[in-house]
């Protein structure tokens, strides 16, 4: 029989597929070796045939080989593939499971990213991790100088010029041996913020020749680390069918509790791209800082706004609002028009 979808549990070298006819009929299950499973697949299946994909490590890569053969790719977030998951959990079952979801009149969809989308999410996410160290590496200095009486300040930026005083002070009561290992912590602070200096550049490099990025910049509160996170997250918009879409997927709208007719809204979901819904309200903390010295239609709402509400609200206010208008110009292809924000 003629499988007209399938779905395709990936892994590190092993393959689960599982393939169903108009009938909604099992005709093709079988395990198969990294090596061998792309040719297998495409000599088993016929012009026509959607093929789907948890959106998981590697899925990207693998849905461009298919759709450069002329399939139709659907990827899908592993959390709307578990519910369909049939009793136990095991490699059978997931690829029973993805077959099952992708046929789902409104299921959501990933969009597959390019290479150049890859290589843009791989900088921000080496730069993230490298922020992390950063500040578990200034964490680790404040523990241990605290243990000799030492206070370190709060800032980043003071800390780096507190070290080197520490050191050459003689009369601080540090020990020889550790002023070594302090001097190796130092040295590895510096090594940390060399490298974030390098991502920056290049992210620099990238929100300047990438036109879409470029064009997100005219956004207030958006820089070139956030318009290409933008880029590299979600592309052209497609995949959303409006702005609040988009919004809801970097967590930035209301959480839901309704019952009985009563409508229940809560704080915002906090789901999806935590990373992008973070870089947003870092911008719109900027744009509400300085919107009281501009009397543009999108200042003039972001001071109303904060005159009214809580800060923290408006702040998220002010970058749902940012995504949302972000969407549009991605999906437009649209430059940012001041005049006719809505206030």
């Amino acid at each position: 029989m003629k499988s007209i979808r399938v779905g395709v549990d990936l892994a590190k070298s092993v393959f689960q597929i599982h393939g169903v006819d108009r009938s909604e009929t099992p005709v093709w299950r079988r395990k198969l070796n990294r090596a061998e499973w792309l040719k297998v697949l495409l000599e088993k299946i016929e012009p026509g045939c959607e093929i789907g994909m948890e959106a998981c490590g590697g899925a990207h890569h693998w849905a461009r080989q298919l759709q450069a053969k002329g399939f139709t790719v659907r990827l899908i977030a592993p959390q709307f593939v578990k519910p369909y998951v049939k009793s136990n959990k095991n490699d059978a079952n997931d690829a029973e499971a993805i077959c099952e979801a992708m046929s789902r009149r409104h299921m959501r969809f990933v969009a597959v990213k390019n290479v150049e989308q890859q290589d843009i999410q791989a900088v921000h996410r080496i730069r993230a991790e490298l922020t992390k160290q950063r500040t578990a590496k200034a964490n680790q200095i404040r523990g241990l100088i605290a243990e000799y009486g030492l206070v370190a300040p709060k800032e980043l930026l003071h800390l780096r010029r507190a070290l080197p005083c520490w050191l050459e002070d003689a009369e601080n009561g540090l020990t020889e041996r550790f002023r070594r290992l302090l001097n190796g912590l130092w040295g590895d602070l510096r090594v940390l913020d060399e490298r974030m200096t390098e991502l920056d550049r290049e992210i620099a490099v990238i929100a300047q020749k990438d036109p879409v990025a470029k064009r997100l910049q005219q956004l207030r509160g958006v820089g070139p680390i956030t318009a290409t996170a933008l880029v590299a997250a979600v592309g052209n918009g497609e995949q959303f069918a409006n702005g609040r879409q988009m919004s809801a997927a970097f967590g930035l709208t209301p959480r839901q509790h309704s019952s009985g007719g009563k409508e229940r809204l809560l704080g915002i979901s906090k789901r999806g791209d935590a990373y992008l819904r973070v870089l947003l309200i870092h911008g719109a903390r900027s744009v509400l800082r300085n919107s009281k010295d501009q009397d543009d239609r999108l200042s003039q709402w972001a001071t109303r706004l904060a005159a009214r509400s809580h800060p923290n609200v408006a702040v998220v206010a002010m970058a749902n609002k940012t995504a949302r208008m972000a969407w549009a110009m991605l999906k437009n292809g649209t430059d940012y028009q001041p005049a006719i924000v809505t206030s």
